[in-house]
Parts: C-alpha cells; sequence; structure tokens
C-alpha cells in the first residue's frame, strides 16, 4: 500500500502485512512530519467505494489496501497509473534518438551559417581569380595589337621613306642598298629594342627573297630559302610571311625564332611592298620586348590575387570558429539553463516542494523559471489546505 505525507507529499510504499495492530506511526524523511498508517480491514466486504470522498483518511487508506487472495491482485492506484503514464511519456520524449536543443542550435546557428559563409567565400575567390585572369588576358591581348599596330607602322614609314629615295635616285642598285650611307640609314632602322628593318626582293622575281640591306652584312644577297636548315620546322610560317608580300598587298604574322644561345622566341613581322618596285620592306622583332611588362604585372596579380585569397580563407576560418565557439559557450549555458529547471520540475513532482529554483534572468527562460516557482507554491498551498481539512 502507498502512503502519503500530508505536510510535503512524498509516498512510501508500506507492506500492511507487517503493521501490528489497528495502525503504526514512523517520521517522514523529508520533513519529519509523524505519518499514522491504519491496518486496511481484512475482509473484502468492508472495503469502501472506490468513489469515496478522498477527504477522510480512512477511506483513502481504504481504497489503497490490500484485498483478500480470492478477491485477485489489487488494482493500481489512479494516481500511480497518471504518474506511471507521464514517466512513460517523459522517458520517450527523452528517447536518445531525438534531436536535443543544444544539436539544433549547432545545425541551425552553426552549421548553416558556415556553410553559407564558405559559399560565399568560395564564390567570392572564384570570381576574384577569374576578374584577374580576365584583366591579365585582356591587357596582354592590348599590348600585342599596339605592338603590332607600332610594327606595321614603322614598315610602313621605311617603304614610303624608300619610294622617296628611289625617286631622287634613279640609277641607284640593288647591290648599293647596304653600301650606300644615306639609303643604309633609311631602310635599315631600328624596331623596339632589338628589332630592325631590312629592304629584299619580292619573291614573285624569281621565287626567292634576297636581303639588300640589313643589319647583319654576312646575309646581303643570300637568298632567304637558305635559313630552312637552321630554322627547322619554324622555316614555315617564316618563310610563309616573308614571301607572302607581293606588289599590291602586305604580309603580316608570328613565327618562332632560334636566338644564337639556342632560345626560342616569338617574332612579329610586317612585309610592306614598296611601290613602283619589286621590293619590300620587313620590320620584326620580339614580341616580349612588348609584353614583358605585361607578363610582370600579370606575375604580380597573381601573387596579389594568392595573397588576398589567402586572407578570404583566414577571415572565413576564424569566422567559423568565432560562430563555433559563441554557439557552444550560449548554447551550453542555455541548455544547462533548461536542464536546472527540468531537474526542479522532476524534484517537485516526487514530494520535494522546498526545492530553490533559480532562475533570474531576464528572458523567456526566466519566465520558464517564475512558472515553475508559482507551480511550486501552488502546490504547497494545495497540499496545506488538504491537511488543514483532514
Amino acid at each position: 500500500m502507498i502512503v502519503i505525507c500530508e505536510e510535503c507529499g512524498k509516498k512510501y510504499q508500506i507492506d500492511a502485512g507487517k503493521i501490528r495492530g489497528k495502525q503504526a506511526r514512523f517520521t517522514c524523511k523529508s520533513c519529519g512530519n509523524p505519518v499514522t498508517v491504519f491496518k486496511p480491514e481484512e475482509p473484502p466486504a468492508a472495503v469502501e467505494p472506490a468513489a469515496a470522498p478522498p477527504s477522510a483518511p480512512e477511506a483513502g487508506f481504504q481504497n489503497q489496501a490490500t484485498p483478500a487472495p480470492e478477491a485477485g491482485p489489487e488494482p493500481p492506484p489512479a494516481e500511480d497509473e497518471k504518474k506511471g503514464k507521464k514517466e512513460k511519456k517523459r522517458k520517450e520524449f527523452s528517447a536518445p534518438k531525438r534531436l536535443g536543443l543544444r544539436a539544433k542550435m549547432m545545425v541551425l546557428f552553426f552549421v548553416v551559417p558556415i556553410l553559407c559563409v564558405a559559399a560565399a567565400g568560395w564564390l567570392y575567390i572564384q570570381q576574384l581569380q577569374n576578374l584577374s585572369t580576365f584583366i591579365t588576358a585582356q591587357s596582354s591581348d592590348t599590348v600585342n595589337k599596339m605592338a603590332e599596330e607600332v610594327i606595321s607602322l614603322k614598315a610602313n614609314t621605311v617603304a614610303r621613306q624608300c619610294k622617296i629615295y628611289f625617286d631622287a635616285n634613279p640609277n641607284l642598285t640593288r647591290e648599293q642598298f647596304d653600301t650606300h650611307p644615306e639609303f643604309r640609314d633609311i631602310g635599315v632602322q631600328k624596331v623596339g629594342k632589338t628589332g630592325y628593318t631590312g629592304v629584299y626582293d619580292l619573291a614573285e622575281v624569281d621565287g626567292g627573297c634576297r636581303t639588300w640591306a640589313h643589319v647583319n652584312p654576312k646575309i646581303i644577297g643570300v637568298d632567304m630559302r637558305k635559313l630552312k636548315g637552321s630554322l627547322g620546322k619554324n622555316f614555315g610560317p617564316f618563310w610563309k610571311i616573308w614571301s607572302g608580300a607581293t606588289r599590291e598587298k602586305a604580309s603580316r604574322g608570328y613565327y618562332n625564332w632560334r636566338d644564337p644561345d639556342g632560345k626560342i622566341r616569338a617574332k612579329y613581322a610586317v612585309c610592306v611592298p614598296i611601290e613602283g618596285t619589286n621590293f619590300a620592306v620587313g620590320a620584326t622583332t620580339y614580341m616580349d620586348e612588348f609584353t614583358m611588362p605585361v607578363q610582370r604585372l600579370q606575375s604580380e596579380t597573381e601573387q596579389r590575387t594568392r595573397a588576398t585569397r589567402n586572407t578570404i580563407y583566414f577571415i572565413v576560418l576564424a569566422t567559423i570558429v568565432l560562430i563555433g565557439v559563441i554557439v557552444s559557450l550560449y548554447g551550453h549555458k542555455l541548455t544547462g539553463r533548461i536542464r536546472g529547471l527540468t531537474d526542479i520540475a522532476d524534484r517537485i513532482s516526487v514530494g520535494e516542494l522546498d526545492a530553490e529554483i533559480e532562475a533570474h534572468s531576464n528572458d523567456e527562460i526566466g519566465d520558464l523559471g517564475d512558472a515553475v516557482s508559482r507551480m511550486q507554491d501552488s502546490i504547497r498551498l494545495s497540499i496545506e489546505r488538504l491537511r488543514k481539512r483532514r
């Protein structure tokens, strides 16, 4: 049988068979109040109906008395049934498979924001990388076009100057082009840093291209087709440009040239015919002489892009750590306060009405603590009123 202390509401399981006489007394372990237990009567017919008023102490004890063996086992009291159902629901609610408040906070306020920050940082880095690549590529293309225009302008200028000189000196022969100081100064001019112009025969005359004014006097009068052995596979593009000029049109393009040190570098050449003659002016130079500053700018841009990318990575990582620390600390504090109120509610449910409630925060948790405190006071007053009526 179950006996409840009228002072604090603590419950005790008493074996009625061990009560000698009609009643027994013991002291409540929680509040020290003396509790009197009446031994239920043996005959089952003497047991009062279950619907008897709970205000009579005798009826309450008789309802909870153990019936005779022939009447079958004693049904559990209504209060025990309610408590059992509550305990079952609470255990089901606190199953280990659930996602707790702290885990939900970590997902909502840590995992999701971190994914968003990481995605935004990655997109920003990609856009920055694409912008850097686009700017350097456009700069290189712009410089190349400007260099091509400079070389083309130089070739056309020299061709016009040669035309004027030919008109003023009709008896000048091609063998004299390189030895005639005035004409050589006109036909051989500097292009860029190491580039130059030269005067040569058009290929349509005899199929070959012989140079008659050049910075290198050793190739004067030498057919350019003899360069095939030294240029190898690079001779094709070279010959296509120099032999492509005719009396009516110019020729231009890129080709690879082997330096004396064996290094192969790209050149750009423009061949312009001299009006009214069988000669053409060729202007050529290395393109890296124009693009070198752009290449340095591109290298510096890549270094700065990498530095910016590393800075962004550091900021994103620091943000992740900061958010993680804040969410972890706040979640631990919040769940701790909720767990404390849950423990207090459990203690109140088993009769510990003097449990101290500590919830001083000015938020919803504080409101919950105040509500539990009011519930505690209400239960205490209800028990006192019940004890006074008894």
